[in-house]
C-alpha cells in the first residue's frame, strides 16, 4: 500500500524517539528459547571465482553447534561470494559445503538465516509486516514480530514503513528476523554495519545467545563482533 506525503508527515517525531529504548530493553529477555540440534559445518578446499577471475582456492574449515566465526579479509577478497555460496545463492568453483550430524541430510539454506549487507527489506511495508513476512516465508515461528522489534529497540516504530527509517533503524529490522524464525545456522554479511555503539552492544547480546542455544554463527566483518572466543577464518593476505 502506497502511503502519502502526508502520512509521512503525520507521524509525531516521538515515534522515532530511541534515546531509552534500548537500555529498557537488553539481549532477547522472554523469548522462546530455541535449542537447536547438534550439526557441523563443513567447508572443504572451496574454491570461487567471478567473471573468469579467481577470487579464492583452498578455503577450509568447521563450524560446530555454539561456535562463531569471523570472515576476515580485504575488501574484494571474497567474503560476500562465500556467504552467497553457503546459502546457495552461487555455486563454488571446487571443493565442497557439507553438513555433518543429525541434521545430515538437510540442505544448509533451510536451516541457516541470511542477512546480507543490504537490508533485504520491502520500503512499502512497515517495520511489523516485514518481519511478518519473513516469519511466514522461514517458517518455525519464534517470536512475534512486535516482540523481535520490541527486542531490537524499535517496538515504537512497528507501524512506520521501512523506507521512512533511517539507515541504523533499517539494519535493525534487518537483523530482527533472525528471532522471527529458529534457524541455527545465522549468515551475517556486516551485521553491525550502520549500528551506533549501542546497538551494536545489542547485537552482540544476541549472538551470544543463540550461541548459547546450541547456534552457530558466520559472519563476514571488518571489525570486531564483540563475541569472546569466536574464531576467524581470513580470506587472502
Amino acid at each position: 500500500m502506497r502511503r502519502s506525503r502526508g502520512f509521512y508527515r503525520a507521524i509525531p517525531r516521538s515515534a522515532l524517539d530511541e534515546r531509552n529504548e534500548l537500555e529498557r530493553i537488553c539481549g532477547s529477555a522472554g523469548l522462546k528459547p530455541a535449542l537447536f540440534q547438534p550439526t557441523s559445518l563443513h567447508v572443504e578446499d572451496l574454491a570461487c571465482r567471478r567473471g573468469g577471475r579467481l577470487i579464492f582456492e583452498g578455503l577450509s574449515f568447521v563450524l560446530r553447534p555454539g561456535e562463531a566465526i569471523a570472515l576476515t579479509g580485504r575488501n574484494g577478497a571474497g567474503k560476500s561470494s562465500l556467504i552467497a555460496m553457503l546459502c546457495g545463492r552461487l555455486r563454488p568453483d571446487g571443493g565442497r559445503i557439507r553438513l555433518g550430524g543429525s541434521d545430515d541430510e538437510a540442505e544448509l539454506a533451510e536451516i541457516s538465516h541470511l542477512v546480507g549487507h543490504r537490508d533485504g527489506l520491502k520500503t512499502a511495508l512497515t517495520a511489523r509486516e516485514n518481519l511478518a513476512f519473513a516469519r511466514d516465508v522461514l517458517g518455525d515461528a519464534a517470536a512475534t514480530p512486535d516482540e523481535a522489534l520490541a527486542v531490537v529497540g524499535l517496538g515504537h516504530a512497528a507501524e512506520l514503513p521501512a523506507g521512512y527509517l533511517s539507515a541504523g533503524q533499517r539494519r535493525r529490522v534487518a537483523l530482527a528476523r533472525l528471532l522471527v524464525s529458529r534457524r541455527p545456522y545465522w549468515l551475517l554479511d556486516e551485521p553491525l554495519s550502520a549500528l551506533d555503539v549501542a546497538s551494536q552492544a545489542m547485537v552482540a547480546g544476541l549472538m551470544r545467545d543463540h550461541l548459547a542455544d546450541g547456534g552457530a554463527i558466520l559472519a563476514a566483518t571488518h571489525g570486531p563482533l564483540g563475541l569472546e572466543g569466536a574464531g576467524e577464518v581470513r580470506i587472502g593476505p
